[in-house]
């Protein structure tokens, strides 16, 4: 439960978050907090990542849902095996990023970013961010280093004879 816990917890914040700036954020503004270190600001992403794939919207949104249909699959297999918390968590971070997102794609036609890094390297800067964009990223780390610990663990028994 605490998995489809964290997945949901994030959608919720997200779906918060999104909605809040919507309703009270300027495209074109932004806002500094942390001292600079972040900038708030509202932009509608059309496409996938930095807009990757914004000419083909609707195929964007279909691999989107494909992708976290079949990752869904997969999380609720997982959850049905003993150990393998790190995998767990991780397949949580990202599905619920992945869901965040997704529905974005499918009900707005985009999805909501709204933060950036106050960088003085200005294409960092420019690059506009979510929470769900870091779940996934940070879910998906984990779940290939539960995997590749495991392979590890495999490969040492075998050596041993």
């Amino acid at each position: 439960m605490l998995y489809i816990g964290i997945a949901a917890g994030i959608f919720l914040l997200e779906l918060y978050l999104k909605n809040h700036v919507e309703r009270y954020g300027e495209e074109g503004k932004e806002r500094k907090i942390c001292r600079g270190a972040l900038l708030i600001r509202k932009y509608h992403n059309r496409g996938a990542f930095l807009n990757a794939g914004e000419k083909v919207r609707p195929l964007v949104a279909a691999l989107s849902l494909c992708l976290t249909v079949c990752l869904s699959v997969l999380f609720l297999v997982t959850l049905g095996r003993k150990g393998k918390k790190a995998l767990k968590i991780g397949l949580s971070l990202l599905l619920g990023g992945a869901f965040s997102n997704t529905y974005d794609r499918l009900r707005r036609r985009y999805v909501v970013d709204y933060f950036s890094f106050g960088a003085p390297w200005k294409p960092l800067r420019a690059v506009v961010f979510n929470i769900s964009d870091f779940c996934i990223l940070i879910g998906t780390a984990m779940a290939v280093w539960q995997q590749e610990g495991q392979k590890e663990k495999e490969y040492d028994k075998k050596s041993h004879f």
